[in-house]
């Protein structure tokens, strides 16, 4: 996951500001999702905790700034197949958003580390970001492919 990170960081940075900031944070929440995942068993409440703070940070960051940056985007080029793209996507991105708020309110205190099937949660969570992450990228190709070549031909 980390290094699917990496190479849309590298593939799609200085497309926009925002979208590089937003790739910095999916990059930490990769990171820390990483760290905690692999040493749960020293884990500290506090790193759960922060490690819901950045998740939380990184899903409400894509949902009330980059999607609708890129919806707004798409409609200034009349981008009619991002707009389709988008409308097919949103759907699964909003229900893996719900599933980590839902892993959210359970562990946002840290207090769920003495869980059994904390390891568990976290498998079937990185599977759910790895998954959104592949969509979002797809979003951001997409839309941003088809704006660079219109604003290449106007």
């Amino acid at each position: 996951m980390l290094e699917s990170c990496r190479n849309a960081q590298e593939r799609w940075g200085g497309v926009h500001l925002l979208i590089d900031r937003w790739l910095q944070e999916r990059h930490e929440l990769s990171s820390t999702f990483a760290r905690l995942e692999g040493d749960l068993a020293s884990s500290s409440p506090q790193q759960l905790q922060e490690f819901c703070e950045i998740l939380l940070d990184y899903c409400s960051a894509g949902h009330f700034e980059i999607y609708e940056q890129l919806s707004k985007e798409a409609e200034a080029f009349d981008d009619v197949r991002g707009l389709e793209l988008a409308n097919q996507i949103y759907p699964r991105i909003q229900a893996i958003t719900e599933m980590v708020l839902a892993f959210n309110d359970q562990c946002e205190q840290g207090n769920c580390l003495e869980s059994p099937m904390l390891a568990d949660d976290l498998a079937r969570l990185g599977g759910l970001l790895a998954e959104r992450f592949e969509l979002e990228d797809c979003l951001i190709e997409v839309l941003h492919t088809a704006h660079k070549q219109t604003a290449a031909t106007a």
